[in-house]
């Protein structure tokens, strides 16, 4: 699969998450508390809200509608 470029590096704050639609999905894209990226689906299993409208904290996301909590590193 080639690469796709979404942003700069500087477009996602520490602890901070983005929307990115692509190819008919959407994907969520995490920078951690380290600095490091991430990137999984952009919607909760929940239902179809997006995650990038939620909160991130380390390694976690919160969803916006349902306070559900997602370790983003390893997707539990």
């Amino acid at each position: 699969m080639p690469w796709i470029d979404v942003c700069s590096a500087e477009d996602i704050d520490t602890e901070d998450v983005i929307r990115f639609d692509h190819g008919g999905r959407t994907f969520a894209i995490y920078r951690n508390h380290k600095g490091a990226f991430f990137c999984t689906d952009g919607l909760c299993t929940h239902e179809d809200v997006h995650l990038a409208d939620g909160l991130v904290v380390e390694n976690t996301i919160e969803c916006p509608k349902h306070a559900s909590i997602f370790d983003f590193t390893t997707g539990e």
